[in-house]
């Protein structure tokens, strides 16, 4: 009995000096939003054919241990068949996250695709609810592979270490 107590208290005491990871959601809200329509009202006469342009960003800061501050960029710019703008629609949505017991991998992987797939569907629902208010059709953007964009970033950081080294 005593070496059945000494095993599990020691296998206890292994799975207690495992990090644990905690990942909690704190705070979304809409740190900048913009809409500008240049060509109001005259772009309300002629005939509807949009050209959507996305641009998509992210960027992290550490705000203490442990707490992190994500910020999910979008830029929906809409020309009407020509290069004249119709609209620009613009929102930065945030989120804080307390985030720990993740190696360095881990962590840029959840700051860098995690993070900014809870924020899009604010950001995306933000965008079309501008656009609604300037009187243009809903924007419905369509879902991001924030882990595909990930991965190809971190192909990319990792090409140019390799180079930076070779020089």
């Amino acid at each position: 009995m005593a070496d059945e107590n000494q095993n599990s208290q020691g296998a206890n005491g292994a799975a207690d000096q495992q990090p644990q990871v905690q990942f909690t959601l704190q705070r979304i809200y809409v740190k900048d939003l913009s809409f500008e329509s240049p060509k109001a009202p005259a772009v309300f006469q002629s005939q509807w054919n949009p050209h959507v342009n996305l641009d998509l960003n992210t960027r992290h800061s550490e705000l203490q241990e442990g707490i992190h501050e994500v910020v999910l960029s979008l830029s929906a710019t809409v020309t009407n068949g020509e290069d004249d703008v119709t609209f620009i629609a613009e929102v930065q949505q945030a989120g804080i996250f307390a985030i720990s017991g993740l190696d360095e991998a881990g962590m840029r992987h959840t700051l860098g695709a995690f993070c900014p797939n809870i924020l899009f569907p604010y950001a995306r629902e933000a965008v079309d609810n501008l656009v609604l208010r300037g009187s243009f059709p809903p924007l419905m953007l369509s879902p991001v592979n924030f882990d595909a964009l990930f991965a190809q970033a971190e192909q990319r950081r990792t090409a140019e270490a390799e180079a930076g080294e070779k020089s």
